[in-house]
C-alpha cells in the first residue's frame, strides 16, 4: 500500500474534520430544529439526490464496474469541507452549509456503507455478505470524520479562547495538507488517470454541473432564500474526495476505485468557482439595477 494514502491521507483528513469541528458549536446542530425546512432541503439534496445522479451517470456513460463504484463511493461522501468557504464567497448561508456537512459527515457512518454495498451489487454483482468489509468501513468513517468533528467541538466548548486561536491557523494547514495529500495521489495514481481520464472526466463533470445545478432548483422550489439556495448547491457540488479516495484505497483496496475522487476533486473546484463567479455577477447585476432602477 503507498504509505501516503495508508498513512498521511488518514491523518490529514482527521485534521481537516478537526479543523471543521473547532468551527462548530451546539447550536449549529439545533438549526435542524430551528430551520427545518433548510436542513431537510439539504440533506436530501446531499444524501439522496447526489447519489441518484452518480447512478445515473454511471449506467448512462456505461462506466466500467470498478469505475462506477468508485463514482457511488464519491457520491456517498459527506460535503467537502471547503464547502462552508466557497459558499461565503458565493454569498451563501455559510452557517447552513457548515450544519450540512457536520450532520451529513456524523450521518456517513451509515449512509456510506449503505450506498456503496448497494453500488458493489448493482455493477460488480457482489454485496456485504461476499466481499464488502463492512464493519471497517464503519470503523474507518467513525474515526475519520466524527471523532475528530467531536474533538474539536469539544475544545471549542471548554478552552474557547484556545479554539479562536487555533481555528485559523489549523483551517489554513489542513487546506495545505488537503491540497498536498491530493496533489501526491494524483502523482501515485498517474498511470490510473491517463487511462481513464478520457472517459471519467466528462462524467465527473457532468455529475457535478447535475447535482449543483439540482441543489439550486430543489432550494428555489421549495421557497427557500437565496442565501439558503446557494448554500445547498454548493454542498451538493462539493464532496468530500479525499474520504472517497480513502475508502477506495484502504477499505476496497481497488486503485481504480480511486480514479473518480481523484478526478472530481479537481473538477468539482472549477465548477465550484464558476458558480462562485456566477453568484456573485448576479448579485452584481441586481445590485445595479436597485442603484439604477431608470436602467431596467
Amino acid at each position: 500500500m503507498n504509505p501516503v494514502v495508508e498513512l498521511l491521507l488518514p491523518l490529514a483528513l482527521a485534521f481537516i474534520m478537526f479543523s471543521l469541528g473547532l468551527t462548530l458549536v451546539l447550536d449549529d446542530f439545533k438549526r435542524v430544529l430551528t430551520r427545518p425546512q433548510a436542513m431537510l432541503v439539504g440533506l436530501v439534496g446531499q444524501m439522496l439526490v447526489v447519489p441518484a445522479f452518480a447512478f445515473a451517470v454511471a449506467r448512462v456513460w456505461g462506466l466500467p464496474p470498478e469505475m462506477a463504484v468508485g463514482l457511488m463511493i464519491l457520491a456517498a461522501c459527506p460535503g467537502g469541507v471547503s464547502s462552508g468557504l466557497l459558499t461565503h464567497l458565493a454569498r451563501g448561508d455559510t452557517a447552513l452549509s457548515i450544519s450540512l456537512t457536520a450532520v451529513t459527515s456524523v450521518a456517513a457512518v451509515v449512509t456510506v456503507p449503505f450506498v456503496v454495498d448497494l453500488s458493489m451489487q448493482q455493477f460488480m454483482q457482489t454485496g456485504v455478505s461476499v466481499d464488502f468489509p463492512l464493519l471497517k468501513m464503519v470503523r474507518g468513517v467513525f474515526l475519520l470524520t466524527t471523532v475528530p468533528v467531536l474533538l474539536g467541538m469539544s475544545l471549542k466548548a471548554w478552552r474557547p479562547a484556545l479554539a479562536l486561536r487555533l481555528e485559523r491557523p489549523t483551517g489554513r494547514l489542513a487546506t495545505a495538507l488537503f491540497v498536498l495529500i491530493v496533489l501526491a495521489t494524483f502523482f501515485s495514481q498517474r498511470q490510473v488517470l491517463i487511462d481513464n481520464l478520457d472517459s471519467i472526466g466528462p462524467a465527473a463533470t457532468l455529475l457535478n454541473l447535475m447535482v449543483i445545478a439540482a441543489g439550486m432548483a430543489m432550494a428555489a422550489a421549495a421557497g427557500l432564500r437565496r442565501r439558503d439556495q446557494i448554500a445547498v448547491a454548493t454542498e451538493c457540488g462539493l464532496q468530500n474526495a479525499g474520504l472517497g479516495i480513502f475508502i477506495a484505497a484502504s477499505v476496497m483496496q481497488s486503485p481504480a476505485m480511486t480514479v473518480p475522487s481523484v478526478v472530481y476533486a479537481l473538477l468539482m473546484n472549477f465548477g465550484a468557482i464558476g458558480f462562485v463567479i456566477l453568484m456573485r455577477g448576479i448579485d452584481r447585476s441586481a445590485g445595479s439595477e436597485q442603484v439604477n432602477p431608470a436602467s431596467r
